[in-house]
């Protein structure tokens, strides 16, 4: 039976936040900002072909997110009920967590022309960057109560936010000025994205020094005979998740809302920088500190956010940050060309609702589910948080496509953020809480 835990002390609570802090600089320089646009400018050349079919270099870039994200879906639930049979969530981390630097840290050789190496590193990072998260997220069940969970999920994010912030502006601010220190552009690139490794390595040894894995009451340590026998027992339990969600619908109802709102957050994210720059014209330097101004806003976001959850409930301040996020889609649909300080006030506003949104989605989830299988729940949410970058880009894209412009295409993203919404007004929250200690007995 689920037995609920007092919040940790301050100083497992702040390891465990340092490890947001380590890895956003990493999402941030090398996922999302910097590499991604070093890839297709300067690593693939102009005439990169595959079997005498020339392949364009965003293709061959998405084809590597997708590779990542099939991986991660694959492993991801698995490896979490290895982790809560045997009490090693710690451990798992720690190796991911190694991996993602060494191979983000690797990405200081990707020069022009090396495409398919840079392309297998940045996978490899990737893959351990989200794996880890799933045994990082799980140790918030464990971390917290019910009451402080709001407020330490938030807290988690706010750390990330500040630490990603102060990475990508040394990123940014080394690239920019690279002609003042005397070192050309590339170089400075492959700096800022060793940096990022670097980064990440060296704030993580905070975290697993002083973060400790508690197990949960009546836990028995167990081990396995050999990997095939762990394999065959996460495959095991799994399937067996899968099989009794049906039975436990206020979960299952959350999990397809969070897939249609993180459908149409991932989008907005993931297409802001190519509106800002083909639709409304924008100077790439305009949209670089675009992207600094989310990650501090964030960071107030995540604790205004986990503010308002404790005056209204989880729910409800989930619920408004879904209403914020349909306003922004309808404000950056009537964004005027080349408006650089209304864009930069659509940051803001995003970075406001963006650190609110993923830091009570993460809480409202790990309430809900029964501690003694975080790890392999939130394999399940990482999966239902990697399937929902789909769909968005996809309408996006088509819709694009269809009017000839992209101010149609992101007024339909709203479609996400209401169908999310909808679904997320349906879920009743005590109902889920109470029946965790049910979860066990429907085996």
């Amino acid at each position: 039976m689920s037995s609920e835990p007092k919040t940790a002390d301050k100083k497992d609570l702040h390891a465990w936040c340092m490890y947001d802090w380590a890895t956003n600089g990493y999402q941030v320089t090398t996922a999302s900002a910097l590499f991604p646009v070093f890839f297709v400018e300067a690593i693939v050349p102009e005439d990169f072909a595959v079997w005498g079919r020339e392949i364009p270099a965003a293709g061959l870039w998405g084809l590597g997110l997708a590779t990542a994200a099939i991986l991660v879906f694959m492993m991801a639930p698995v490896l979490g009920a290895i982790a809560d049979f045997t009490l090693l969530k710690r451990r798992f981390l720690m190796a991911f967590a190694w991996g993602g630097c060494l191979f983000a840290s690797l990405l200081f050789f990707a020069t022009p022309g090396m495409v398919w190496l840079s392309l297998l590193l940045f996978i490899a990072a990737q893959v351990c960057y989200t794996a880890g998260n799933v045994f990082y997220n799980a140790f918030l069940p464990g971390l917290s109560s019910d009451e402080d969970m709001d407020r330490i999920s938030g807290r988690g994010f706010a750390y990330g936010y500040i630490g990603g912030a102060l990475q990508f502006g040394l990123a940014l601010g080394l690239v920019s000025g690279y002609d003042l220190i005397g070192l050309s552009q590339e170089l400075a690139i492959r700096i800022a994205l060793l940096m990022a490794g670097l980064w990440w390595l060296g704030f993580s040894a905070y975290t697993f020094l002083h973060l400790r894995e508690t197990a949960p009451p009546g836990f028995e340590e167990r081990t396995f005979r050999n990997p095939l026998a762990a394999v065959r027992h996460g495959v095991r339990e799994t399937w067996s998740i899968t099989r009794r969600l049906p039975k436990f619908p206020p979960l299952l109802l959350f999990l397809l809302a969070f897939f249609f709102y993180n459908d149409g957050i991932q989008t907005v994210i993931g297409v802001s920088a190519a509106y800002g720059k083909d639709e409304l014209n924008l100077p790439t330097q305009a949209i670089m500190i675009t992207f600094l101004i989310v990650q501090f806003v964030a960071f107030g976001g995540a604790l205004l956010f986990s503010r308002i959850a404790q005056w209204v409930g989880t729910k409800r301040a989930v619920m408004i940050s879904l209403a914020i996020w349909s306003g922004v889609v309808v404000y950056a649909y009537f964004l005027q060309e080349g408006d650089i300080g209304m864009f930069f006030l659509l940051g803001v506003t995003v970075g406001l609702v963006l650190g609110g949104n993923q830091a009570l989605s993460r809480s409202l989830f790990a309430s809900m589910i029964p501690r003694e299988s975080s790890a392999n729940f939130f394999g399940f949410f990482t999966v239902f948080q990697k399937l929902s970058a789909i769909l968005g880009p996809l309408l996006f894209g088509l819709m694009a496509i269809v009017f000839g412009s992209n101010r149609p295409a992101i007024l339909a993203i709203i479609v996400f953020f209401i169908g999310g919404a909808i679904l997320l007004s349906l879920v009743d929250v005590k109902k889920a809480r109470d029946s965790r200690s049910l979860w066990l007995e429907s085996k």
